[in-house]
């Protein structure tokens, strides 16, 4: 059974979406028979990709938000990360344009690593305070996770999968994606935000047992993601 994810990197929903399902999956029986394929979503395409901000900053400038409601907000989202298990340091986020991290999502993918990738993407933006718009640091965190640095290199300071990305932002405008996370489930499916784990074992068990129209969503309400006007709870 084929999982796809549209996500982004900066996108804090997606991290706990990800925790959540990875939980949901862990309990259900036939979690060797799920194949996952992570999928490439720009949230704010016009960020720079060479001068980074900080979150309070961004949501001041780009959204219009106040600081205090900037800060209200990010700290209901570090509690949400908590019942996920994450720990967000928003305080050390940089927002980045995030092209060139899916450039290095989509290497990963070539050699079946893509799900460690994009872990290591998150825990790089959200906790460690990383730029991921940075070629060096992008580097570095491909050796980490076992690929060659060289190919790394030549992979985000190319147009090598450009193609690939921007598909995947197509297609998920095709599909009426227009916030992250989105999970399709084997292409019958669509579960969207970060939902709890119990909805994501319900989704993923119904999904396995029957056939029914595309994308019939199984969120029983709208979770918490992110969109190109910011992110909602």
């Amino acid at each position: 059974m084929k999982i796809e994810i549209w996500s982004d990197v900066m996108c804090p929903f997606c991290y706990i979406g990800k925790n959540n399902f990875e939980q949901a999956l862990e309990k259900l029986p036939f979690k060797n028979e799920i194949e996952v394929e992570w999928k490439s979503f720009q949230l704010d395409p016009t960020l720079d990709a060479t001068q980074p901000q900080n979150t309070i900053e961004y949501f001041k400038e780009k959204k219009g938000f106040p600081a205090d409601q900037a800060s209200q907000m990010i700290g209901q989202v570090a509690q949400m990360g908590k019942g996920a298990g994450i720990d967000f340091n928003f305080e050390k986020a940089l927002i980045i344009n995030t092209f060139t991290a899916h450039k290095l999502l989509h290497l990963a993918k070539k050699y079946g690593k893509a799900n460690e990738m994009e872990e290591a993407l998150f825990k790089a933006h959200f906790i460690d305070g990383k730029n991921v718009g940075d070629i060096e640091e992008l580097v570095a965190l491909a050796e980490n996770s076992g690929l060659d640095k060289d190919e790394a290199r030549q992979a985000l300071t190319s147009d090598q999968f450009d193609y690939e990305i921007n598909q995947d932002i197509q297609e998920a405008k095709n599909n009426g994606i227009s916030s992250v996370p989105f999970f399709v489930l084997n292409g019958k499916y669509a579960v969207s935000g970060a939902q709890p784990a119990e909805v994501f074992a319900d989704a993923l068990q119904q999904t396995y047992k029957e056939t029914v129209s595309p994308f019939e969503d199984l969120s029983k309400g709208g979770g918490a993601s992110c969109d190109t006007d910011g992110c909602s709870v």
